[in-house]
């Protein structure tokens, strides 16, 4: 080693109790698909993707297309933060995006999904939802708020 060079160190692991990001998902749907698919099976479709809570709002709305394909956008990016897809016993009604009364939309998951997001650590959601008369986007960034136990 010559003057002037630092030993070569091995980076430090974050440490699996800081708070932050921990994955990011993101999706984007065609609001036609989801419009043929409410005419095609109504509430066949409905009550399988979504809670009644979800296929309640703007349901008088002529936007209401939009809006469910939002949140389907916003379903599919949690899955994809949670690392799973619709899998491992998952159902689409396991994750329900919520709006408060600001107009922010939110996330509440149960079941399945709920029990994969306490493994990861995930305490938190920020969940971002966009859509025109043919696209609706989402994404979903789980952020971990507690300490995760370690494995071993």
């Amino acid at each position: 080693m010559t003057s002037g060079q630092r030993p070569e160190q091995p980076a430090e692991p974050a440490t699996i109790d800081t708070p932050g990001v921990i994955a990011h998902g993101v999706d984007i749907t065609e609001v036609s698909r989801i419009r043929s698919l409410i005419e095609e099976h109504g509430d066949r479709f409905l009550n399988r993707c979504f809670t009644a809570e979800e296929a309640a709002y703007g349901k008088d709305s002529r936007r209401y297309a939009e809006h469910l394909a939002a949140r389907y956008a916003a379903k599919e990016a949690v899955l994809k933060a949670l690392g799973t897809g619709l899998a491992d016993g998952i159902a689409w009604t396991d994750i329900e995006v919520t709006r408060a009364a600001t107009g922010q939309p939110g996330v509440i998951l149960r079941g399945r999904a709920a029990q994969i997001a306490q493994q990861l650590g995930i305490g938190r959601w920020s969940i971002s939802l966009t859509h025109t008369e043919s696209l609706a986007m989402a994404s979903a960034i789980a952020i971990r708020t507690d300490a995760v136990p370690q494995r071993g």
